[in-house]
C-alpha cells in the first residue's frame, strides 16, 4: 500500500503514522487504528498522554547515554554496580536484554547505533566521544564490546578497539555464543550468560 495516496482524513492519517513505526506494516496499522477507534476515549487519551510523557520526561543519562528520567540513570547511580567495567551496546533496548540475563554487574555505554558508511552513519553520529571522555580518568579497567554480531557491529567493534587500546584499558568482546547476524535484544538469557562467561580479549 502506497501511504502517499491515502486520503487526509483522521483514520488514514493515523494508519499512515502507524505504518512508519518499525515492525508495523499496513495491515497491522489498520488493525491498531480500528481498535483505537472502538476503544473508549479514556483509553485513547491515556495512550496519547503516555506518548507525550515519553518524549517530555525522558532524556539521555549524562554518563552512559541510556534513556533515563534523570540526569544520571538508575544503573550509573547504583553503588552496587562495578564502575571499573563498562559494556558498550548499540541501543538502549540491548540493556534490557542484558539486565534480564542477570549475568552482568558493571555499567554500560550506549552508542545509539553502529557505524554504517553505506547508510551515512559515521563516528559523529554515535555517542563515541562521550565514551572516550568517560575513559580519560583511568577509573575504567575493562571495556566489553557488546555490539551486535553483524557487519556493522563488527566494523564498530574494530573501530572502538583502535580508539581504546592505546589508553591501556583491557578490551574484551562478548563470546561467539551470539550467532552472526543476530541482535542482542533477541538473544535468550542462557546465550547471553554464556557470552559473558566466554568473553575474550579483543
Amino acid at each position: 500500500m502506497d501511504k502517499s495516496i491515502l486520503p487526509n482524513d483522521p483514520i488514514n492519517n493515523l494508519i499512515r503514522e502507524l505504518s512508519g513505526l518499525p515492525g508495523v506494516g499496513p495491515k497491522s496499522a489498520q488493525r491498531i487504528t480500528y481498535y483505537l477507534l472502538r476503544s473508549s476515549e479514556a483509553q485513547v487519551t491515556s495512550l496519547a498522554d503516555a506518548l507525550i510523557t515519553l518524549k517530555q520526561k525522558t532524556k539521555l543519562c549524562r554518563i552512559c547515554c541510556n534513556v533515563s528520567e534523570n540526569d544520571v540513570c538508575s544503573i550509573c547511580s547504583n553503588p552496587n554496580r562495578n564502575p571499573a567495567l563498562v559494556l558498550i551496546v548499540e541501543q538502549p533496548q540491548d540493556i534490557i536484554a542484558l539486565e534480564h540475563s542477570g549475568a552482568y554487574h558493571g555499567r554500560y555505554h550506549v552508542l545509539h547505533g553502529s557505524l554504517s558508511p553505506t547508510e551515512g552513519v559515521g563516528e559523529g553520529d554515535l555517542r563515541i566521544q562521550e565514551l572516550m571522555n568517560r575513559l580519560e580518568d583511568g577509573a575504567v579497567q575493562e571495556v566489553i564490546i557488546g555490539t551486535n554480531p553483524t557487519r556493522e557491529g563488527e566494523t564498530t567493534a574494530l573501530y572502538l578497539k583502535t580508539l581504546i587500546s592505546p589508553l591501556g584499558i583491557k578490551v574484551t568482546r562478548l563470546a561467539r555464543g551470539l550467532p552472526y547476524g543476530s541482535e542482542l535484544e533477541y538473544a535468550d538469557d542462557t546465550t547471553l550468560s554464556n557470552a559473558f562467561e566466554g568473553r575474550q580479549d579483543f
